[in-house]
């Protein structure tokens, strides 16, 4: 595996470390094809169950590493092969299908600058703590693109279509207080607690019921593209399927015995 991502699995929580300091994180090929593999094995691992998404440095992600990019476009020209961005389909889709659709709890701990594709990524996690020197930057109009990595989807689901628009066509660094006030961080804490801080949320929710937690994640994508019968529908399918588990078994039991449910993830 590629050092520019790290792969750590303790206690239940799989944690995966961005680890390009020097780039801020910026998003080159090996680092792409990583990050999509590396979360890929999570959502695989038996062993996870919960993903803590960081990084080393002063940035999370600066989104695509621009050093890199343009040698691509310059082959592009000279060979006419249009290859460059492919990278949306090969690389960008498949980390943030992977970050939405991890059957378990993801946690972003976003430490410094997330700006474009990063912004993405912490945006597709399903908790965001924030330090409090962080920022967040759609980028992607102040070089000439469109959105990309789910943001066009998860922003204005998370602040509305208007404050959505604006911030992807006139980007520009927001803080961690205005995103935590805009709705788009669940908490901001100071940068030196910020990796024990993100890491007790991940360690908190790898205890948790871990199927119930998929099926949440579930009902609330399928409701954000269907209506309220077709919702309701699928959340009596889902509430089956977790009324049948062992932690569900598990957590009424302990609430009758006034006892602290020890959960499975089954």
């Amino acid at each position: 595996m590629a050092d520019t991502v790290l792969y750590d699995v303790t206690d239940g929580v799989g944690t995966i470390t961005l680890n390009r300091p020097d780039a801020m994180n910026a998003m080159n090929t090996e680092t792409k094809a990583a990050l999509r593999d590396t979360l890929r094995d999570a959502a695989a691992d038996p062993a996870v169950r919960a993903v803590l998404l960081t990084a080393t440095g002063r940035a999370f992600c600066v989104g695509q590493d621009l050093k890199e990019h343009i040698g691509l476009l310059a082959e592009d020209r000279e060979t006419g092969s249009g290859r460059t961005m492919s990278t949306v389909r090969e690389h960008y889709n498949p980390i943030v299908t992977a970050l939405a659709g991890m059957p378990k709890p993801v946690v972003a701990g976003v430490n410094g600058v997330a700006a474009g594709a990063g912004a993405g990524f912490a945006l597709a996690a399903d908790h965001r703590v924030v330090a409090d020197t962080a920022s967040f930057n759609t980028s992607f109009a102040g070089v000439a693109l469109t959105a990309d990595s789910g943001i066009s989807w998860t922003l204005p689901r998370l602040i509305g279509h208007g404050r959505a628009a604006d911030l992807l066509l006139f980007p520009r660094s927001i803080t961690a207080q205005e995103a935590y006030d805009l709705g788009i961080a669940n908490k901001v804490v100071p940068a030196a607690e910020l990796a024990s801080e993100a890491a007790a949320v991940a360690r908190a929710l790898a205890e948790g019921p871990t199927a119930a937690y998929a099926a949440i994640k579930e009902s609330l994508a399928y409701g954000a593209g269907h209506s309220l019968i077709e919702t309701l529908a699928k959340e009596e399918e889902l509430q089956t399927l977790a009324g049948a588990s062992e932690d569900h078994r598990i957590a009424v039991e302990a609430f009758v015995k006034k006892e602290k449910p020890k959960f499975l993830g089954r």
